[in-house]
This record gives C-alpha cells, structure tokens and sequence, in this order.
C-alpha cells in the first residue's frame, strides 16, 4: 500500500539512530528524576504497599482501603520492584516497556495502510511528543493503557486484512489488559476504531461474528480476578467510604461510576468539563508536531468527503479514531490533560502520512505550503529560546554545560536545515533534534532541581541522613506527600486533628500552625525547617530566583513536649 520513492525513502539507520536517541532521554528520565507527588508517587506508593502485604487482589492505599484504579500497573510495578528492589525506576520500568509497545504498534499499524518512511514518522512523531517524553518518567495509568490500546488496535487492523484469527485473541488479551489497567476505555476506543471503518467499508459480516462471544468470555475470565477482589473488599463490605462517599458496590463502581458516571454526574469528580479542555492542553503536550497535525487533521476530514465515505482505498481509523475519542471524552465532567494520551498514536499516524504526502518527498513546495511549514519552524526556534531560559536559567551556574550542549544541539539542527534534504525532511530533522534537546536539559538538569523542593524528598532526604525514628514522625495539616511514603519505604501517619496529637511526636507542619500546636504543647523544640512547593503548579514567581522565597510555603519538624 502507498507508494516508492526509494530516493526519499527515510533511511532505516536515520530511524534507528532518532528513536535510540529519543529512548536514550526517556531512560535518562526513567533514573534521573525523583517521583512526582501526587499521582506518580501515589501509583509507586501503592505498588510498594501492594507488595509489602502481598495482597494483590485487594488494593489499599496507605493502609486504607483503595477503589479509583484497576490494579493492573500496581500489579506489574509490585513484580518489577519485587525482582529490581524498591526503586522509583523499577517502578517505572513495566510502563517503559508499554511505551516501547505503544511505539512497535504505531509503526506496524501505518505500515499496514500506508509507505514504510511514513510508519517510521509516525513512530518517530509519537516518541518524541512531548506528552510521551512527560509519561517515561511521570508514569500514570495512563503511560501503560496506551501500549494496551493501540496493540488492540493494530492487531484488529491486521485480523481485518490478513484473516488471521491469531490477530483477534491478540486484540482481545490487549483489550483485557487495557480495561484493567483503566477501565472500559480501552474496549471503547477500539470500537469507536472500527465500527465507522466497517460501516464505510460495507463490511456488514464485522458486526456478527461468532468469534465475538468467544472474545467475550476470555475478556470475563481475565477479567474474572480482578472483579472478585473487588467484590471481596466492598461489595461484601457494602457502606465503606471513599472519596466521602459510601460505596455499596466495587464493581459497581468499577464497571459504571468511574467511567461512565463520568457523564451521569455519579462521579465524585468533577473539573475542566469542557469541550475544548483536551485540544488546549495539546498544544503542549502533542509539541512540536501540534501545528502539523491540525493541518493533517483537516486535511484528511477534506480527503473523506472529497473521496467519499465509503470509499474502499481511504484509511478512515487513524481519523475516526482520533475524533470519536475525543468527543467522547470531551463530554466527561472530569477531565485531566493525559485523558487524550490514549490517542495519541493515532494523532501520530495521521501527521506522518501528512506530512509525508505533503512535505517530505516534494522537492519544491507550494507558496501557503511552505509558509505554513516555516511558522511550525519559528515558532519552534522561539519556543526553543523560550524553553531554554525558563529551564536552564532558574537553578544557578549549575547549568553551563547544559547551555553549551544547548548550543551545540541548535548548531547542529541549523546544520540539517543546510543539508542536501527535502524541505520536508530538513524541518522533520531539525524538530527532532531541538526536542531531543529541550527534554535532555529538562531530565538531566530541571527535574532534578526542581524535584528536591517536595515536602517528602526534603524529609526523606533528612531521615535517612540523621536515622530518625519514623514510627515518631506525624503529618499535621499539610498536604500529604507520597513520595515520602514511598521512598521512606514507610507509611506515616496523618492527623489532623490536633487533639490527637501527643507528647513525643515529630509533627511536620507548615510554620503558620506553630503557635496553635505550642499552645498545647509550650515546650516542643524545632528539630528542622525547609521550603516546600507544589512542583505540578509551576509560576514565573517561582522561577525567578529573586522572588522564589515569596511562592514557597515555610515547614518545619517539631517535637512535642509539655
């Protein structure tokens, strides 16, 4: 399918060389950069816990009964960390690898419809987004689901036209492995695939085939332990609180609430409920490749119509899939910026073959062509200069040699711009390598320095230096941090209620409720001080050394003594 041009052909060392760079960065990540409070640290945490009581079939979070994910990450994370020990890249490395299958099904999947240099932009694409950089280290449920649901989707493409029923129970274990990672999503966008594909293609036999039910009853068995753990820690247990409210059913909740209430409003969260939320954030997290994409989006809607719905020869998944997606999840009443990840790599798919059909093998190009593509390049150069300030400039001298490989990766892609390439495959390159660039110094400089300014990295850090008791420490009106639940590799405890409180303990509270808790207890002593800031809410205030002290809040340890 598609066409050969061997002289433009992306080159398979070019390919190779881009992607193990890109995975280079991604593992640089994966090592160098502590764990982000909440959900990362939250995720890693439970992990721990998971294997620390060895109860994997009901779930709890810091001794307290857990019901918001399906245990499939907590399960692999437990393995990886029971195999490499109690790490934050151990915990990360089961969904490293479904990033590296998330990347195998892109690129098997647009060769499958289209020419082998656009299945390599397309991986090339998805792997350097700067959502995909974000979820190597900052893993979520989300960085998992996305392996899961685009090897579903490749291999339902494969069964549909090679026949191969091998393809199908491939595509049912990942649909399996999906929903049990986050749910009925991953049955969802398979089907929001494929339905419009078949109805376009006439393909009326898709809608009922006997091999369905036998689908059907391995997903129910796979699904089967999972289901019984929550039916034994709270449909059993009916009335147990969680997220105050009281839940009569875990599996009710599984297989309803959380997704589909959602739209019902019986979903206990409710934010960023509108349409546009999701393609907002894009226009961070699909960088650099954002601009392109909407031009490819609309492009191909253009295509459908012009060739017709129902025409046998046009790939419809990558865009249906795409679009119903996002409509779907554009309706929720709680939304979060990675919701659209999961889609991604057919955002992917579609940009490549765009850009491949439009850019990449023409050696001249047309005028409002080659204006468009020289704003994406100018914008990226001004976003890099921008990027480049913001990340090297806020954590002092420390950043020199991080500046100069700054410099040095900006030489080199102005280098490429004056190669002998296409105009297409020269701001394809320049792209890749300035990104590359950005989320080096972001992983090996910025992360790092930043990280160490949440409360749990502070405490840890003091803990371990100074073999402090943690049986005396308490947490006491301050956001809790499980990042020092997870590598103090020890759960806490959390009172908010100062009447609890006793003599003897080492209460972690911010400086404001000093004078309250001395009150009660005239003789307690400080015994350490620090700063503390929400890392996820950065602010230019923050970023600016000068006036960082006024963004930061004031914390300290004190022992209780009357």
């Amino acid at each position: 399918m598609g066409w050969s041009l061997k002289n433009f052909n992306m080159h398979k060392n070019s390919f190779i060389i881009s992607l193990s760079a890109i995975l280079i960065v991604y593992c640089l990540g994966a090592f160098a950069i502590p764990l982000m409070d909440v959900d990362a640290a939250q995720y890693a945490s439970i992990s721990r816990e998971m294997l620390e009581k060895q109860s994997y079939l009901q779930l709890f979070d810091l001794h307290a009964d857990y019901l918001d994910k399906p245990p499939m990450l907590f399960w692999l994370s437990a393995l990886s960390m029971k195999v490499f020990g109690i790490y934050d890249w151990a915990y990360r490395i089961p969904s490293l690898l479904f990033l590296g299958i998330a990347l195998f099904s892109t690129f098997h999947f647009a060769k499958l419809y289209y020419h082998i240099t656009t299945a390599r932009l397309a991986t090339l694409m998805l792997a350097s987004s700067q959502a995909f950089f974000l979820i190597a280290h900052d893993v979520r449920t989300d960085t998992m689901l996305v392996g899961w649901v685009m090897a579903a989707i490749c291999a339902i493409a494969y069964w549909t036209i090679q026949k191969k029923h091998t393809y199908f129970f491939i595509a049912v274990i990942a649909i399996a492995g999906g929903m049990m990672t986050k749910g009925p999503i991953a049955l969802v966008v398979p089907i929001l695939c494929f339905v419009p594909e078949w109805f376009c293609k006439k393909d009326w036999a898709y809608f009922f085939k006997p091999i369905y039910l036998v689908g059907i009853i391995i997903i129910a068995l796979l699904l089967f332990p999972m289901t019984w753990g929550l039916y034994q820690q709270f449909d059993l247990h009916p009335g147990k609180i969680i997220n105050h409210r009281p839940i009569q059913s875990g599996v009710e909740f599984y297989y309803w609430t959380q997704s589909f209430g959602r739209y019902t409003g019986e979903n206990a969260f409710k934010e960023m409920g509108y349409f546009t939320f999701l393609l907002e954030n894009m226009f961070w997290s699909f960088l650099p490749w954002i601009f392109v994409f909407l031009w490819a989006l609309v492009a191909k809607f253009i295509t459908i119509i012009k060739e017709g719905l129902f025409s046998p020869t046009t790939e419809r998944i990558s865009f249906f899939g795409f679009v119903l997606t996002y409509i779907v999840l554009s309706r929720s009443q709680a939304q979060l910026p990675h919701y659209i990840f999961v889609v991604f790599p057919l955002a992917a798919v579609l940009t490549a073959a765009h850009w491949e059909k439009i850019l990449w093998n023409e050696l001249s190009i047309s005028k409002s062509v080659k204006i468009l593509s020289n704003f994406h390049l100018f914008l990226m150069f001004v976003f890099i200069l921008v990027v480049g300030a913001i990340l090297t400039i806020p954590f002092g001298k420390a950043a020199n040699s991080l500046i100069i490989s700054f410099v040095i990766i900006l030489l080199l892609s102005s280098k490429i711009f004056f190669s002998n390439d296409t105009l297409g495959q020269k701001w394809f390159y320049q792209s890749i390598v300035l990104w590359i660039g950005v989320n080096l110094v972001m992983n090996l400089h910025f992360y790092p320095h930043l990280l160490p300014f949440q409360l749990g990295n502070q405490l840890v850090k003091q803990i371990e230096k100074k073999g402090w008791d943690k049986e005396k420490i308490v947490l006491h009106k301050i956001p809790n941090s499980y990042a020092m639940h997870f590598y103090g590799q020890h759960v806490f405890k959390i009172q908010e209620d100062s009447v609890t409180l006793k003599e003897g303990d080492w209460v972690v509270t911010d400086l404001k409720n000093d004078s309250i808790i001395k009150v009660q207890f005239p003789q307690s002593q400080q015994i350490f001080a620090s700063r503390r800031f929400h890392v996820t809410m950065l602010s230019l205030p923050f970023l600016n050394p000068a006036t960082r002290d006024q963004e930061t809040i004031p914390f300290e340890i004190i022992e209780l003594k009357k």
